[in-house]
């Protein structure tokens, strides 16, 4: 593709159309009367006439639809891009707080007890912290039992425990996470129903006594708005993480003591664990939460965290043993108010009452922003699948099909045919290209074609004299067209029109041709069946990093993809840098058109649709210089993605056209979708799980996985770079390319699809140059 400027606002919204065919005739003659090694310079006044939009003798395909009245390019916005952004980000931090991705891990060890009352250590399960850190201290009354279950609700297993509970007619109480609550809201809403009591036992699960004061307020109250928006109703008991009994509790527990009690909760532990968290049989279980004598007790189970069969079990027997034994079951609100009635205490406690209105819309809030998180980060594994799955099975057509593309072509008895010796003519369309327009024009007038080369330099209204600056190098194959400014398929339309010969090359105006480029460039057309030749596009200016990184772009995404679009007869592009047509072929489709920003593409699309093979040409090469600014790459690259977009659109009939229009276009756009938009708008999940997994997940873990991704990267790198004979030394910047570069193509893509819902077009994007270009040697380059 090339590099462009905007149009001219005179003409640059008109529509595409070639030389009106009097003039071309005329010009024509005019030239018939001269030698052809005459130097000249052609000056003609070509206006642009709406509505012609074929070179003479064209006619279009069937399906190949042309545009009307497009808006021009919007410039790339990066609010876009920031709230992308920004969104993404909120929504990782979401799912790994609700995942409880980056609490500290929970190291129960021994502590003074120097600070906590000796009330709380030598008192019941249930304290209530008041005001100035004065507590009460309960029990449940003799031969009550009250089960409780911790870290549900979890959808496998707490229905498994319910059963239990309704076999026997006992009610339980559920110390719920809020994050489960959110992602299991049937499972809580039927907790509810069936009269068993609720409590908090926080949103995440962390160790609490590692956090602050303001982020356990948190934990409380963001499980609190989840229970009231999918219940309706607000607990008042809380159990913290890891915790036991109440002659454990340590001077780090006595800060989140007295907090709970002002924050209105009455903290629960347990009597007796029945520790189902280790595992153990079914037997151990049941001796574990069974209590001493007839005290009253509170007995610790879990009904989520694992594999809780056992637990279920366990609960079968447990319960009627209790119950033969004389004790009764109970929740921990209703044990507790047993007791007050005993001791003359008259209204209940504890318990759950209805949330206020508010409370349930903020609730609402929550648990649609932690869905969404849930839903986006759902959606972050499928795509994560899909790069993986598209990325190896690139690599793996790469590894079998390009080597064999390159073994035939390196076959002594391997040829096109006879030798093409037949001329050429050299379309160059240029717009303000003064910095290098000439060692463009020498390269190519110099080339060693035995048939001759004409070079038409097509002028399109350069305001810095370019087209002075190549009719005075006075060489005797090369013509200048000059014409008003109408964008670069108008200027190549007039040359094709102008030129003399029916094997035509088409280049950009800041493109080095190598002295054998043109003669190696056209061989392919001794195969009749070939109507266009992709050449091999180099980067000529590799000093700076973002050249660098260009520079095996090159040579990996577009050389090497192109050994394997010829393979499987579906190349989408032929560069604008060097490509070589029949003036057949181009007359067949209708030539070039400014139907989409990319019309090497669109052209080459339409050609593979009539039928004509597309091919690769690794031999002759095209030096062309790259942007070097990340400003100036986001411009090309921009237009390219837009184009590419475009062009995919204009020729969708085409999958369910017959004949060669239909096979070419399922293979070619399909190709273009998976690897051209889909490959590309899913990768940046890379990098997106890369970060979150060095933040919130296994470290080690995420760093071996993004090296496994560099490393694919790399041997395709080094096929590529080894097919096309290019020194592998460069290669040592391409695990930084993953850092700044890659986003930047990222980015570019999304938007492009962002525009391309609104659709635009644009006349010239004419990038600054600064003739920076060197031409290696052939064989090895670096």
């Amino acid at each position: 593709m090339s590099d462009e400027a905007p149009a001219r606002p005179s003409t640059g919204d008109q529509p595409t159309a070639p030389l009106d065919p009097r003039r071309v005739h005329a010009a024509r003659r005019h030239r018939a009367g001269r030698r052809p090694d005459d130097a000249s310079t052609v000056v003609l006044d070509v206006r642009q006439t709406p509505g012609a939009r074929q070179i003479p003798g064209a006619r279009q395909i069937p399906g190949a639809r042309r545009s009307r009245g497009r808006r021009l390019l919007p410039r790339p916005s990066w609010a876009l891009v920031t709230m992308v952004v920004v969104v993404l980000a909120g929504l990782l931090v979401v799912e790994a707080y609700t995942n409880a991705a980056f609490v500290p891990d929970n190291r129960v060890t021994p502590g003074s007890q120097r600070e906590v009352p000796s009330s709380v250590i030598g008192g019941g399960p249930i304290v209530n912290v008041g005001a100035e850190g004065r507590t009460q201290s309960h029990r449940l009354p003799p031969r009550t039992v009250a089960l409780t279950f911790d870290d549900g609700p979890d959808p496998r297993w707490t229905p498994e425990v319910l059963r239990v509970l309704d076999k026997y007619q006992v009610k339980g109480t559920f110390f719920v996470i809020g994050s489960q609550v959110v992602r299991n809201p049937e499972v809580t809403r039927r907790l509810v129903a069936e009269g068993h009591e609720l409590g908090v036992h926080t949103f995440t699960h962390p160790d609490l006594a590692a956090l602050p004061d303001w982020r356990r307020e948190l934990e409380y109250a963001q499980t609190q708005l989840a229970v009231a928006s999918t219940t309706g109703v607000r607990p008042s008991l809380l159990r913290f993480p890891y915790s036991s009994r109440a002659d454990a509790y340590t001077d780090r527990d006595w800060p989140m003591l007295r907090q709970a009690g002002e924050l209105g909760y009455l903290t629960v532990v347990n009597d007796v664990d029945s520790r189902d968290w280790e595992l153990p049989s079914v037997e151990e279980m049941v001796a574990n939460a069974t209590p001493d004598g007839t005290a009253g007790t509170i007995a610790l189970w879990h009904d989520a965290g694992g594999d809780r069969s056992g637990t279920v079990a366990a609960l079968d027997r447990y319960i009627p043993m209790m119950l033969e034994r004389g004790y009764r079951f109970t929740t921990v609100s209703e044990g507790l108010n047993q007791t007050f009635a005993a001791a003359g205490v008259s209204g209940p406690v504890g318990g759950q009452t209805a949330a206020p209105l508010d409370e349930r819309w903020r609730g609402h809030v929550l648990v649609g922003a932690v869905r969404v998180a849930d839903g986006m980060f759902g959606m972050l594994g499928v795509f994560f699948v899909l790069v993986g799955v598209l990325t190896v099975g690139r690599a793996l057509l790469l590894f079998v099909l390009a080597p064999r593309h390159a073994a035939r072509r390196r076959r002594r008895d391997w040829s096109w045919g006879p030798p093409v010796t037949e001329p050429v003519s050299v379309i160059v369309p240029a717009y303000n290209e003064r910095e290098g327009i000439a060692a463009a024009v020498r390269s190519l007038a110099l080339g060693d074609h035995p048939g001759g080369i004409e070079v038409v330099v097509v002028d399109d209204g350069s305001t810095d004299g370019t087209a002075d600056i190549v009719a005075a190098l006075r060489l005797p194959n090369v013509r200048v067209v000059r014409k008003p400014n109408g964008g670069k398929p108008s200027a190549l339309n007039t040359g094709v029109a102008l030129a003399r010969h029916d094997l035509i090359v088409m280049v950009d105006g800041d493109t080095i041709f190598e002295p054998d480029s043109v003669r190696r460039l056209v061989q392919p057309f001794a195969d009749p069946r070939v109507g266009v030749v992709a050449g091999n596009v180099k980067v000529g200016n590799r000093r700076g990093l973002i050249a660098k990184w260009q520079h095996i772009e090159y040579v990996i995404g577009f050389n090497l993809d192109r050994r394997l679009y010829e393979t499987l007869r579906c190349m989408p592009t032929v560069p604008g840098a060097i490509g070589a047509f029949r003036r057949q072929a181009l007359e067949q489709v209708g030539g070039m058109t400014d139907d989409t920003l990319a019309e090497d593409t669109d052209v080459t699309i339409a050609l593979g649709r009539a039928g004509w093979h597309i091919v690769y040409e690794e031999s002759a090469r095209a030096w062309t210089e790259a942007p070097t600014t990340v400003g100036q790459l986001w411009k090309q690259r921009y237009r390219w993605s837009y184009g590419t977009l475009q062009a995919m659109w204009k020729h969708r009939r085409s999958v369910i056209d017959s004949g060669p229009s239909g096979r070419f276009g399922r293979r070619c756009l399909s190709f273009l979708t998976l690897f051209g938009v889909l490959l590309p708008l899913a990768a940046p999940v890379i990098d997106l799980l890369a970060i979150y997994g060095l933040i919130f997940l296994d470290r080690s873990d995420t760093v071996v996985a993004w090296l496994a991704m560099l490393a694919l990267q790399l041997l395709t790198a080094v096929l590529a770079f080894r097919l096309d004979r290019e020194k592998l030394g460069v290669l040592w910047v391409l695990p930084l390319q993953q850092f700044v570069y890659r986003q930047v193509m990222y980015l570019v893509l999304l938007q492009a699809v962002g525009t391309a819902l609104t659709g635009g077009r644009l006349g010239w994007q004419k990038l600054r140059r600064t003739g920076d270009l060197r031409v290696a040697g052939r064989g090895a380059t670096g």
